[in-house]
C-alpha cells in the first residue's frame, strides 16, 4: 500500500514528536510554510511528500493509512 501524507497524519506526527513547524521543518528538509500548507490540506509535490515521509521515519514516526489516517511512534 502506498503511504499518503494527509493533513491529519502530518498533525499527528508533529504532535507525537512534540515539535513546532519551525522546529520540525529543517529536520525534514522543507520550510515551515510547506508543513503549514500540508496541515491546511493544500496539495504538495510527490517528491516533497516522499522527503517528509522519509524524514519522519528517520525521526521514528510511521505514517498510517488504514481505515483512518494518522501516525504512530515506532517501537525501538
Amino acid at each position: 500500500m502506498t503511504v499518503k501524507l494527509t493533513r491529519e497524519a502530518m498533525r499527528a506526527a508533529r504532535a507525537l514528536l512534540g515539535m513546532t513547524m519551525q522546529e520540525l521543518a529543517p529536520q525534514l528538509g522543507v520550510s515551515p510554510t510547506t508543513l503549514n500548507g500540508i496541515e491546511l490540506g493544500k496539495p504538495v509535490r510527490a517528491s516533497t511528500e516522499a522527503r517528509i515521509i522519509e524524514g519522519l521515519s528517520r525521526l521514528g514516526v510511521e505514517i498510517l493509512n488504514g481505515d483512518g489516517t494518522g501516525a504512530r511512534l515506532r517501537k525501538p
